[in-house]
């Protein structure tokens, strides 16, 4: 079956999920600012690891720039918590399980892994823009160059 996608232009999704720490973190809270939010299939693998040290070593610029950064994933907190401290990731990891969330936003279903279909978390990022509505939905993006292909989109470069 495959994910409704969202595109640019259509309101974000609300949520509220709890970050590595337990605490609940909602795009509610962060109204009037720009969100880059990522998804990602699993903390502490090979790809979303690249990634997640990416968003961190561009966070300066992001900020600079007026956007927060949220990943998300299926993850437990702890395991969260423990990717978060192993990687000095300075950003909110928020664990959606139930993938309540991936399913809002269109990042869980079909997709191709070596070779095979299977069902799982397909790598996205969205822009969220500060009235709420997104910029930019981007699905099935590479862990490696993302952060600096997402920079150009931003004009960032």
């Amino acid at each position: 079956m495959a994910a409704t996608r969202l595109e640019a232009g259509a309101p974000a999704p609300a949520f509220t999920l709890p970050d590595k720490d337990g605490a609940h973190v909602s795009l509610a809270d962060y109204a009037g600012k720009k969100v880059v939010l990522y998804f990602y299939p699993a903390a502490s693998t090979p790809g979303c690891t690249t990634q997640a040290c990416d968003f961190r070593d561009n966070l300066a610029s992001l900020q600079a720039a007026g956007y927060v950064v949220l990943g998300v994933s299926k993850d437990a907190p702890d395991a969260l918590q423990k990717f978060a401290a192993e990687e000095h990731l300075p950003f909110p990891l928020l664990s959606d399980p139930e993938l309540t969330v991936h399913n809002a936003y269109g990042t869980y279903g079909e997709k191709s892994m070596y070779g095979k279909t299977v069902m799982g978390v397909i790598r996205s990022t969205f822009v969220i823009g500060e009235d709420g509505t997104l910029e930019h939905a981007l699905y099935n993006v590479k862990a490696t160059g993302h952060v600096a292909s997402l920079r150009k989109k931003l004009g960032l470069d």
